[in-house]
Parts: C-alpha cells; sequence; structure tokens
C-alpha cells in the first residue's frame, strides 16, 4: 500500500508541506503536490494516481468543480478537504465523485487513517488483477495480447516490453475498446462517442489527442506507427499484426 501513488490539491503551502512530511513519516514515497484545480488536471492526464486529496475552496475552479474532470482521467478515491460542515455540502461532494470528506482544521493522522481505509479498498480491488491470472470469483483476467503490450482488463493495467506503463483512465479506456474490434476502421465521432458516452459535437481534437497520448506508450516510434494507424480519410484502427500493415502510417 506505502507504494501507492498519492496527488495532495490546496492552495495553502502549509497544509501541502504538513501532509505530506507526515505522509512520507508513516512510508509513503510517491507524493506530488499541487496549487490548483487546473495543476491537478494537468497532473492526472500526465499520471496514473491511486489517490487524490482535493481541497474545496481554492482560487479559481474549485474542488466541486474540478471532480468530474478529474473523473475524466482517474477512478481513485478522491478525498475533499473543507472548511464548510453541512450535510448539503458533503453531499454536493458525493454527487460529484468524491469518496470522502474532511472537514478542516483536521487531525492529521486521522486524513492518513482516511487515506490508509480509501487505498486498502482501492488496492485491494487492483492487486489480484494486476497479476493478469485469476480473478476473485475464479474467472480468468481478460488480457489483450500484441506482443510488444499487453492490456489487462480487469485490472486496468497497460505493460509496455513487460513493464507496468501509467495510463489515464480515457486513455486506458480508448485502447481498451481498440483492442476489443482489432483491425476495424472508426472514425473519430464513434471513437468519442463509445468511449466518452456522447456525441462528439466536433470535438475531433480530444481524439486525437488520446490516440497521441496511446501512441507515447505504446509505439517504439510514436511518429512511425505500427499499431494504431490512421486510415486515410476513414479514421483509426488498431492492427494485430504490424508487421503486416506498414502501408497504412
Amino acid at each position: 500500500m506505502n507504494d501507492a501513488s498519492i496527488l495532495l490539491v490546496d492552495d495553502e503551502l502549509a497544509i501541502l508541506e504538513m501532509m505530506k512530511t507526515v505522509l512520507r513519516k508513516e512510508g509513503f514515497t510517491d507524493i506530488d503536490t499541487v496549487r490548483s484545480a487546473e495543476e491537478a488536471l494537468e497532473s492526472c492526464a500526465a499520471k496514473t494516481y491511486h489517490l487524490i486529496v482535493l481541497d474545496v475552496m481554492m482560487p479559481g475552479r474549485s474542488g466541486l468543480e474540478a471532480a468530474p474532470f478529474l473523473r475524466q482521467y482517474t477512478d481513485a478515491p478522491i478525498l475533499f478537504l473543507t472548511a464548510r460542515t453541512s450535510d448539503f455540502d458533503k453531499l454536493s461532494g458525493f454527487a460529484v465523485g468524491g469518496d470522502d470528506y474532511i472537514t478542516k482544521p483536521f487531525n492529521p493522522m486521522e486524513v492518513v487513517a482516511r487515506i490508509r481505509s480509501q487505498l486498502r479498498r482501492y488496492m485491494a480491488a487492483l492487486r489480484p488483477n494486476e497479476q493478469g491470472k485469476v480473478l476473485g470469483d475464479g474467472r480468468r483476467a481478460t488480457v489483450y495480447d500484441y506482443g510488444r503490450f499487453q492490456v489487462y482488463e480487469e485490472a486496468g493495467e497497460l505493460v509496455v516490453n513487460g513493464q507496468s506503463v501509467s495510463c489515464p483512465a480515457l486513455v486506458f479506456q480508448l485502447l481498451l475498446y481498440l483492442c476489443k474490434h482489432p483491425n476495424r476502421i472508426f472514425g473519430k465521432s464513434e471513437l468519442y462517442q463509445q468511449v466518452w458516452g456522447v456525441d462528439a459535437l466536433n470535438d475531433d481534437n480530444t481524439v486525437m489527442v488520446h490516440i497521441h497520448r496511446i501512441r507515447e506508450r505504446i509505439e517504439e516510434d510514436p511518429s512511425r506507427p505500427k499499431f494504431i494507424v490512421n486510415v486515410r480519410g476513414m479514421g483509426y484502427k488498431l492492427v494485430n499484426k504490424p508487421e503486416q500493415e506498414k502501408g497504412h502510417l
């Protein structure tokens, strides 16, 4: 559990430093800190976190406003920190995707205890499947093996050349969807609708950015992709025999 990656988000530097110090004393080593919702979104787009501690009241976008956007990248537990204490405020936090609610001022060790509790549940759901073997109910874990990389569906894990690679939630979901439909061409709008669950509304750039992020992870040379190729005028497809598909780069 202590190898979990944690993101602390608060505009008060003193709180960030105090929480980081306490967590390090408790054995956690992978801790990142940012001071705004915008920085939190950038961090979650670039790295996979196992838990996020998110302040509610921050300049600019609040934690409550940021949470739905964070959920586009991660399903990790979100613990809200706030001075608000009403039941309505707490329910608002849960409604936008929060998993726990901690009011200020707080006992740092209580926060650590709640972090451990959330991580225990979250990591328990991941660990059995990360082995790529058998799930808790006896079913075989679903693995899409493309030689250079493997996608473990239940674990939400991408392995490239034998190494686990961090993968934001929507990047992983897009890759998983393509893995489930190899050699089939998808237009950008169709991919957006299938993965994001809504119509694209002319937002082609989102799919292009996520395709680029996948290529950065699975391709030997992202500028000359062999797995996720563009079929001119039609869309993208994931080929399961890249050595035969070089003509579609």
